[in-house]
């Protein structure tokens, strides 16, 4: 009797990729290469950290330079923020919910920075775009997810939701540093924009 042959019935080969989802796994291991090299990076480096030829990155991207332009779109996509503020649990404590917010748009914004520093204007378009229409589109829907997540607290505030949140994303984009003083924690910039900067009693 011929033993059955298992490895042709029962074993099979793991989808392949298709040629969007290959983009996008190679922007998301070039990004974190991009901000530590800046345009000095490899497309050679990238492959070896995504796992595949250089040859693939090729099959998706015309050239370096649109790769490093789709990387620099993807760093200013509001796409990935958004998603972390819509997953942020509604039922959490007002503040518990804005920390959480904090968290994730502070390290948007560490990622948009760490692309734009490292790269200058050798992102073509892209990085321009972030002052024009691409920036107020952004804003806005990073606005409208914050409002949301102010909206259970509707009753309580004394402005309406989006006011409060256009408000809270201004004062996260705009917190000053001191070379003196340690940056407010996500906590304690909640806690200053919820109650003010006093501490207690004025008496």
């Amino acid at each position: 009797m011929t033993a059955p042959k298992e490895s042709q019935t029962t074993r099979r080969r793991a989808a392949a990729m298709s040629p969007e989802q290959r983009r996008e796994m190679i922007i998301r291991t070039a990004i974190p290469l991009i901000a530590e090299y800046g345009a000095a990076v490899t497309t050679a480096k990238i492959a070896r950290a995504a796992g595949i030829g250089e040859g693939t990155i090729f099959r998706v991207f015309a050239d370096k330079d649109e790769l490093l332009q789709a990387c620099v779109a993807e760093a200013l996509s509001p796409e990935h923020a958004v998603r972390e503020l819509d997953a942020i649990d509604v039922s959490q404590p007002l503040p518990d919910r804005l920390a959480e917010a904090a968290e994730a748009l502070q390290a948007h914004m560490s990622r948009m920075g760490a692309i734009i520093g490292s790269l200058g204007h050798r992102g073509g378009k892209h990085p321009g775009t972030v002052r024009g229409a691409g920036r107020d589109e952004s804003t806005a829907r990073i606005r409208a997810a914050l409002a949301e997540l102010l909206e259970p607290d509707r009753a309580a505030l004394r402005r309406p939701p989006e006011q409060i949140a256009a408000l809270f994303f201004g004062l996260l984009f705009t917190q000053p540093r001191t070379e003196d003083e340690p940056d407010l924690t996500p906590q304690e910039l909640v806690e200053v924009f919820l109650h003010g900067a006093l501490s207690g009693s004025t008496e």
